[in-house]
């Protein structure tokens, strides 16, 4: 019996050595450590031995025993830890990069600026991609030989209702005036679209954030004060701003907000046209008659409304020089983000 345990300790020794993975050592565990495994049929064999040889075999089985287990245990440690290299695999070479996904700048940017809103009391509302010339033109005080409806400037889809893509995400503005009655305060995160050259500066498919605040006794005083707290947690409490007179059809007072050229400090650049600043927000009280065509009392309520370009805000955040960077798939640029 003795020589039969000493067979089976060089047996397991060997068996050893050919473990390389996980399901080797189950193997190695269920053949020799379970209650009906090899060393364990040794133990009920133990009233076949000798009186007088019992204590010498009990420790050799005892040492057998032990060794199996230490072993289990410690093989088990190891590929539980990673620390067990396959002797297949060749571990002078390079290893391989794990590429880790990300939100897209522009997109990180807009949930920056949504953020910030929220914090500030304002909700968010979504419209449709696709609109009509109503919710487009029409409600927000375009007059009928506006501009913008020229197809210079709009994607028009044919359809029999003229159905265009949005040229800003006012519309949105229009539809949550109709569904709501005042008090209103939310913001419209959307993607807009317009037949316009592409340049550093320009797309023709880009993304808005436009913002409207409704109710009694609402001032431009408050307006400014919205804008200027956005854009310094935006920018930074030592950003330059400045607010110049401008026009839309859907407000008035209108104006514009503008921040030093990020590029050149204000010295003026290409990006800037070498004014030194950038337009980062257009704003203004909104129209009477565009509150009149939501059946909103002009009288009773007034309102602002302000609508900042995404793209253009991530470029003073992230100090790219050139709009269509963003949208190149370029992995140099986007990783950074």
């Amino acid at each position: 019996m003795e020589q039969e345990i000493l067979e089976l300790r060089k047996k397991i020794e060997e068996k050893v050595k050919l473990i390389r993975k996980t399901e080797d050592l189950e193997s190695f565990r269920l053949e020799y450590l379970v209650r009906k495994g090899a060393v364990q049929s040794f133990f009920d064999r133990m009233k076949e031995a000798p009186k007088e040889r019992k204590a010498a075999i009990g420790k050799i089985l005892n040492e057998l025993r032990n060794y199996s287990e230490n072993v289990y245990k410690e093989l088990k440690e190891r590929y539980e830890q990673g620390s067990q290299a396959s002797p297949d695999i060749d571990l002078t070479l390079p290893g391989k990069r794990n590429f880790i996904g990300a939100a897209h700048p522009v997109n990180q940017i807009m949930q920056e600026m949504v953020d910030i809103f929220n914090s500030m009391g304002f909700s968010v509302a979504e419209g449709p991609d696709i609109e009509d010339g109503y919710h487009n033109f029409d409600a927000l005080n375009f007059p009928p030989d506006h501009p913008a409806r020229d197809m210079q400037d709009t994607f028009f889809i044919e359809s029999k209702n003229n159905a265009l893509l949005r040229t800003h995400s006012s519309p949105v503005q229009i539809r949550l005036m109709k569904a709501q009655k005042p008090p209103i305060r939310s913001i419209m995160p959307a993607r807009v679209y317009r037949n316009e050259a592409i340049s550093a500066r320009s797309l023709a498919e880009f993304h808005q954030i436009e913002g409207l605040y409704i109710n009694k006794g609402v001032t431009f005083a408050e307006l400014k004060g919205t804008v200027i707290a956005f854009a310094k947690k935006m920018y930074g409490e030592q950003s330059k701003f400045r607010f110049r007179p401008s026009f839309f059809p859907f407000t008035e007072p209108s104006a514009e907000m503008d921040i030093s050229c990020f590029l050149c400090g204000g010295r003026g650049c290409r990006i800037c046209k070498h004014s030194g600043w950038l337009e980062v927000v257009g704003c203004g009280m909104v129209h009477p008659n565009v509150l009149k065509e939501c059946d909103i009392d002009p009288e009773i309520y007034t309102g602002y409304a302000f609508g900042f370009g995404i793209e253009r805000v991530a470029l003073l955040k992230t100090g790219i020089d050139d709009i269509r960077l963003f949208y190149q798939n370029d992995v140099r640029v986007l990783e950074q983000f």
